[in-house]
């Protein structure tokens, strides 16, 4: 766990969804680290926490022996047991200040944003990054809002916290989300739906380093 989360919000930042994974989601986990993910995101929306936590204890341990991040979805009780770095909310999710009384000053909270009032209003608030999605259409969540490559742009320069960009990203457009200002891409489909997560992590990574 760090105290200064923002310089390690960066680079490939898989969630890993078992809705999602052909692979096992530790399997996926492990694949995507040695693939150079910097923060791996735990979401289940289907099953109750207590039949979550084994898998979201295996790949924290995962993530901390790769020196990554590992966040969990939603749920500030689960990524306190389960030995989290940190939480990621939605805008219908607990409130920054409530989170923040149950996993305390230490621990990184991200908030999801679809607009420069929500981005500005969640750093404000104390959020440690904000999520602005969904950039490009995708299947792997009901009722997004649609952003752009311009909301993104908007963004970035509206905040000073780092800004991972969401939704329907892969290899074929990771350049243009880094190129407009994206600290971190955030992927599902993409990593999670190959059948070597691997390697697709290392062709998203390579759009941070060119």
């Amino acid at each position: 766990m760090t105290s200064t989360p923002h310089g390690r919000i960066r680079g490939v930042y898989v969630i890993v969804d078992p809705a999602a994974c052909r692979l096992r989601p530790e399997d996926v986990a492990r694949a995507a680290l040695d693939g150079r993910a910097s923060v791996i995101q735990w979401r289940d929306k289907r099953r109750d926490k207590g039949d979550q936590l084994a898998d979201a204890q295996a790949i924290a341990g995962l993530c901390h022996d790769h020196d990554a991040l590992f966040i969990v979805n939603d749920h500030a009780d689960l990524a306190i047991a389960a030995g989290a770095d940190g939480v990621h909310l939605g805008q219908h999710d607990l409130p920054i200040d409530a989170v923040r009384s149950i996993v305390g000053e230490r621990m990184i909270v991200g908030v999801s944003t679809n607009n420069v009032d929500e981005a500005r209003a969640a750093a404000s608030r104390g959020a440690d990054y904000v999520a602005v999605g969904a950039i490009f259409s995708t299947a792997s969540k009901d009722a997004t809002r649609p952003a752009s490559l311009e909301r993104l742009r908007e963004i970035r320069a509206s905040v000073r916290v780092p800004v991972v960009a969401i939704g329907g990203i892969n290899a074929s457009n990771i350049a243009s989300v880094v190129e407009s200002g994206a600290d971190a891409a955030a992927v599902i489909s993409a990593v999670c739906g190959a059948g070597d997560p691997g390697a697709a992590v290392r062709a998203l990574a390579s759009a941070f380093t060119t």
